[in-house]
């Protein structure tokens, strides 16, 4: 009888609790947050509460307790530790015992900083902050004092984190891979663009997923290609259907001997974008729209007739922009002859370009880079930052549906019932 009424007194017991602590802090004059606040009292309180209880464990009786008369141990006074919280620094009283066999595990031995800061700094370091510009923040914010050092130890754990994801195993088949690059600025000597390669697939249930992210100088030709995809392969992933890229040097070639029923396909966004590049600013509309035929055609056949009118109409002008199209030809058509599902998936890597902007944003914040390795490091945790509602996640993979059923009528028998 009494079970329904236990709840309700609970939460008005808690209820009353805060107000009672409200109240008093408003009569002591004491503020909410900073130092010396109610949030870092009751910090301490809740900290030292927990420790207290984690000793007893150890021991098996309370303070005070005559059961640990003559037990073997007891407790030993406390040693006094200050550790910094979202709320600030704390300074906690940690419990000791005589044998000195106790090893707390909420501030553990030699613990400056509970997880929760951790996870800060490197939530504003994925933004793109420099450790500067964060060790600033927590002391403006929080009132804590965590050097540039101590932040660059805790980002530094990341690598271990990326080492793991960069050896994953991988999928067997992936309907589509995408692979594009951004430029960062890499102090080396000087201060040079280098670029960061990224690679990322779409899986048989319509997911997202970045296969690894590798550093280029951008002299990077068939052998670098080669070394990046057969280390994919050897991660599990043995067939890819199509491979979208925008014209990188020696990866055509690279595809064809990892696997050979792979299908290139140039980036039609991409080749449009360097299409202008060739081009004066007032034709770039006019451009565009002499061009969409080619690449909306419902054939190869009818696209090649398309590009000879664009050809008669531009290439006296622009002659640069004819011979590109004409380079990338054989790499530009395999979409054409695909079901318009698979065309709205492969004609561009704008897919990986939403991903892309994000690791620009927070590259661009950061200016450059001392060495590969920070920037690998700062591209890495853009990454695992990236769609934390997963909101994102399930409209991409709603918008999959109508292309995963026309890759499985298109490549029967490579994407197999095991795989969906």
């Amino acid at each position: 009888m009494n079970e329904p009424t236990s709840k309700p007194h609970r939460a008005m017991s808690d209820e009353q609790l805060i107000s009672m602590l409200v109240d008093r802090a408003r009569s002591e004059g004491l503020q909410l947050t900073g130092e010396g606040g109610l949030l870092q009292q009751l910090t301490k309180r809740v900290l030292e509460s927990a420790l207290e209880g984690e000793i007893t464990d150890h021991l098996g009786y309370d303070r005070h307790d005559p059961a640990g008369k003559n037990s073997g141990n007891s407790r030993n006074g406390t040693r006094t530790k200050t550790v910094v919280t979202d709320v600030g620094p704390v300074e906690v009283r940690v419990p000791r015992d005589v044998a000195g066999t106790f090893e707390p595990q909420l501030v553990r031995k030699r613990q400056r900083r509970l997880s929760g800061v951790d996870e800060m700094v490197l939530s504003l370091s994925a933004k793109g902050l420099t450790h500067g510009e964060i060790a600033a923040h927590l002391a403006e914010v929080y009132g804590a004092q965590v050097s540039k050092q101590t932040i660059s130890t805790i980002t530094d754990k990341v690598m271990d984190g990326m080492a793991e994801w960069q050896n994953r195993p991988l999928d067997r088949v992936y309907p589509v891979v995408f692979v594009d690059a951004i430029n960062v600025k890499i102090r080396d000597g000087h201060v040079a663009n280098r670029p960061i390669y990224l690679v990322m697939a779409v899986t048989v249930e319509g997911h997202r997923d970045i296969l690894g992210i590798w550093a280029g100088d951008g002299g990077e030709g068939a052998k670098h290609w080669l070394a990046v995809l057969t280390e994919l392969k050897n991660r599990g992933v043995d067939d890819v259907l199509m491979l979208v890229c925008d014209g990188l040097k020696g990866l055509p070639q690279a595809v064809e001997a990892v696997w050979p029923r792979t299908i290139v396909q140039t980036c039609v966004i991409h080749l449009l974008r360097n299409s202008f590049r060739y081009a004066a600013r007032q034709d770039w509309d006019k451009i565009a729209r002499a061009l969409k035929p080619v690449y909306t055609a419902p054939t190869e056949e009818a696209s090649l007739e398309r590009f000879y009118e664009f050809s008669e109409v531009w290439g006296r002008k622009y002659p640069a922009i004819v011979r590109l199209w004409e380079t990338s030809w054989s790499e530009f058509v395999p979409f054409l002859a695909f079901d318009v599902e698979i065309r709205k998936v492969i004609c561009s890597t704008n897919a990986i370009e939403s991903v892309n902007a994000r690791i620009r944003k927070a590259v661009r914040a950061r200016g450059h880079f001392p060495n590969e390795t920070a920037a690998l490091k700062c591209v890495f945790m853009a990454l695992m930052s990236l769609d934390p509602t997963g909101k994102g996640r399930k409209r991409w993979t709603m918008r999959w549906k109508a292309p995963l059923n026309a890759f499985q009528i298109a490549f029967e028998g490579r994407l197999t019932p095991a795989n969906l």
